[in-house]
Order: structure tokens, then C-alpha cells, then sequence
């Protein structure tokens, strides 16, 4: 098999790159033992390989030689992609001179031949350092994690994922003008994933600037129409900002996605009350009370919404008044002292005319405020 041929097949398995070099005789030897470690996977292998590749560069005039350097390139950054353990022993600063030669290599004016061999190289090293900058974050070292995924970006210019990796790590280091930049180059991309868009649209929120959070989402729903937990976002964003009147749109579609999330449908019931739909909310704050027993905001919400009716003289008063009285107690024996819901007590009471209960609330009042 030539030596062509023969590279070719390697690098295949190695990083799925097709890759083609000259066919020397001083390279052969190179090539065989990268293909014997193809075959049977043994570093040793690789470790011949490195051998014979620098017993070809000897004096300055071989370092010059780009065939000698791009094919020594090729080597070490075969092994620094496999060899993750260094089983082989490398020197702690190989990565560092593998890159510096990989820079050098592709100023040279000839380059042009070796575009393959270069990239796939660079290939190698980006693989590398993304690697050791998912060690930096696990470790909680983000700085190192920066530098490692830029070396990686660097390498790799045109792998946009990269883009996501150094996002994360500004936005861990709360620089998150950088976070959202490459959020937003993410987001030009032929492939678009929730999770970058909940990213993105939360380094802007860190930013405060919650009219592009918005944007970024509803750009990622139009893209990603059925996305979930985009969908959510959005409507959280309206509900935060007490925008109810854009939440309401998006309710139908929210209670399609569960019917068994207490939180969800606390939010559209509080949305339809803030609109004034009571049977609506009514009917929501029940189904998220049934859900959650203890849900207190359901539950005070609750009794609110019947104590509105009967100052608005809708329906039969007395019949919603009991029903403020009632699911405001509810909610006081979940939270006992909550002046709030005291002194809806205390209002509610003395509506009624009952001094027995007024009295109650009154001392119970009495104590919290001393």
C-alpha cells in the first residue's frame, strides 16, 4: 500500500479528516507505525512514530523543511489527541510547542499543499483543548477554561460549538457582554439548540437588558416552533414584567404542555385574574390548589379573587364573602403570621360584622407588630 493510501486510511479512523501526504521513503517508516498502531491500537506505535519523525529533523535546515514539519505535526498532534492519559511520557510542554510549530507551519507561503495535513492537525488540537478546558470548568478553574477553549476556537475558527464553551465559561466568570456575543454567533447557525438560546437570552437578562432576552427568544421559537422550554421562557419573561396582556396568547399552548405542573397554572390563573377573567382563574387557582395542597399564592389568590367579587356586588355576596373567609383561613394556617393575609382576615371580618373572629384576627395582629 502506498504511503498515501495508507495515511489516508488512518487518519479516517483517527478523527474522520481524509488526509494525503507525499510519498517519501524517509516518511514511510513514519507511516507504517501509525498504521501498525491503526491496526492494533498499541501507543507504542505512536511512540515510534515520534521517534522517527524527530531522528528526521536533526539541524535547522530539516526544521525548515516544511515536508519534515508538517509530517511531525501531524504526528504530535495524533498523540496528543489519543494519548490523553501520556502514557507515552511527552513533555508537560508538548502541547504548547505542538501548537507554537502548527502556527509557524501555517505562515509558511507553501502551505497551500498541505491545507489537509494542516487541518487536520488543527482538528486534533482544538479536540485537545476543548478537552483540557472541560477539565479547567470541572475543576471550577474558568480562566484556565477560557484560555484552553480560545486555543480551541483558534484552531478550529469554523466549529461554532466552540462558541458555546467560551460563552458558558464568561458567563461562570460574569463577563457577560463576551457570554452573549458568542451566544449570538451561535445563534446564526444553520443548527440551533434550545439551550444556547436560554443562554443567550439569560446573559442578557444578567445584563439586564430583558427587551433583547425577549428578542433572542422569540427569534429561537421561530426556529424552534415546538421547543418547550423556550415556550416557557417567554411567557416567564411576560409574566416577570406583568405584561399580561402578551402572556395571554401563550397560555393555550402552556396548558397544552402539562396539566400537572401546579406552578404553570398558577401563572395562567393569575394572568386571567389580572384580566379580569375570573371564571378563568377561578377554575385555575382550583386546579393548582388540587395539585398542591399547600400552594398558598394559589390559595390566597384564591380567596382575593371571591373577596373582589363581593366588593364589585357581583353575584351573591354573601355567598363569595364566605368564600373569601374561608380560603383565607386556609391560607393562614399554612403561613399564620403573613400580615397580608391577617389583615384580609381583618377587613373581611369586620364586612361581616363578626366581633368573635375580628377580635382574634386584632390580637393575633397585635402580637406580630410587637
Amino acid at each position: 500500500m502506498s504511503v498515501r493510501k495508507l495515511l489516508l486510511s488512518l487518519i479516517v479512523v483517527l478523527l474522520t479528516a481524509p488526509l494525503a501526504f507525499c510519498q517519501t521513503e524517509a516518511l514511510k517508516g513514519v507511516v507504517n507505525s501509525l498504521a501498525y498502531y491503526r491496526q492494533q491500537k498499541d501507543l507504542k506505535y505512536l511512540g515510534n512514530a515520534k521517534r522517527q519523525v524527530d531522528s528526521l529533523i536533526r539541524t535547522k535546515k530539516d526544521s525548515n523543511n516544511l515536508d519534515k514539519s508538517i509530517f511531525r505535526a501531524v504526528v504530535y498532534s495524533s498523540i496528543l489527541y489519543t494519548d490523553s492519559l501520556n502514557k507515552l511520557g511527552l513533555p508537560d510542554n508538548t502541547l504548547q510547542t505542538t501548537s507554537q510549530l502548527l502556527d509557524r507551519i501555517a505562515e509558511r507561503q507553501q502551505i497551500y499543499r498541505y491545507q489537509v495535513e494542516l487541518g487536520f492537525s488543527q482538528r486534533c488540537l482544538a479536540n485537545v483543548y476543548i478537552r483540557k478546558g472541560s477539565a479547567a470548568l470541572k475543576a471550577g478553574k474558568y480562566e484556565d477554561a477560557l484560555n484552553a477553549f480560545q486555543q480551541a476556537e483558534h484552531f478550529a475558527p469554523r466549529y461554532r460549538r466552540i462558541n458555546s464553551y467560551i460563552a458558558f465559561t464568561n458567563n461562570k466568570l460574569g463577563r457577560y457582554q463576551d457570554a452573549a456575543k458568542y451566544y449570538n454567533t451561535l445563534l446564526t447557525t444553520d443548527t440551533l439548540y434550545s439551550e444556547d438560546v436560554l443562554a443567550a437570552a439569560n446573559a442578557y437578562k444578567n445584563l439586564r437588558d430583558t427587551a433583547k432576552a425577549l428578542q433572542v427568544i422569540q427569534k429561537g421559537r421561530k426556529l424552534l416552533p415546538g421547543d418547550k422550554a423556550l415556550l416557557f421562557e417567554e411567557a416567564n419573561i411576560y409574566n416577570n414584567k406583568h405584561d399580561y396582556k402578551s402572556l395571554e396568547p401563550l397560555l393555550d399552548q402552556l396548558l397544552d404542555k402539562t396539566t400537572t405542573d401546579a406552578s404553570l397554572i398558577f401563572m395562567a390563573a393569575n394572568c386571567y385574574d389580572h384580566l379580569n377573567k375570573d371564571d378563568h382563574a377561578e377554575s385555575l387557582y382550583l386546579q393548582a390548589i388540587e395539585l398542591n395542597g399547600n400552594y398558598y399564592d394559589a390559595i390566597f389568590n384564591l380567596a382575593l379573587l371571591y373577596f373582589k367579587r363581593y366588593t364589585k356586588k357581583n353575584d351573591d355576596q354573601q355567598k363569595n364573602i364566605d368564600r373569601a373567609i374561608q380560603w383565607f383561613e386556609r391560607a393562614k394556617s399554612i403561613k399564620p403570621n403573613d400580615p397580608d393575609c391577617l389583615q384580609m382576615l381583618q377587613w373581611a371580618y369586620l364586612k361581616t360584622r363578626n366581633e368573635d373572629q375580628l377580635n382574634r384576627i386584632n390580637e393575633k395582629l397585635k402580637q406580630i407588630n410587637n
